[in-house]
């Protein structure tokens, strides 16, 4: 846990941050159900972590059983995910 005194705001970025890190790409409300914080409050944090390009975001759309749902997808700047498992195309000669 976190030392969050005399800067709590500051500490509940840095929660969201450690949570993007730990976790790679996230939902803003994948990240909102895991720590606890209210959503407006996860998309508040994250709109600081992008201004600082700390993390990057994006405005994600979509569709379940006919139902639109939005969302922010997010990871940290810098971030590559691992490559997935299986196998490879060959390259063409």
């Amino acid at each position: 846990m976190l030392e969050c005194w005399p800067f709590p705001k500051t500490c509940a970025v840095i929660e969201t941050l450690q949570s993007l890190k730990k976790h790679g790409q996230r939902l803003d409300t994948e990240i909102a159900k895991e720590t606890g914080v209210p959503l407006a409050t996860v998309r508040q944090h994250l709109s600081a972590l992008a201004d600082s390009r700390e993390a990057i975001v994006c405005n994600l759309i979509r569709f379940e059983n006919g139902k639109k749902i939005e969302a922010w997808q997010c990871r940290v700047s810098g971030f590559i995910p691992p490559a997935t498992p299986g196998r490879k195309a060959k390259p063409k000669t």
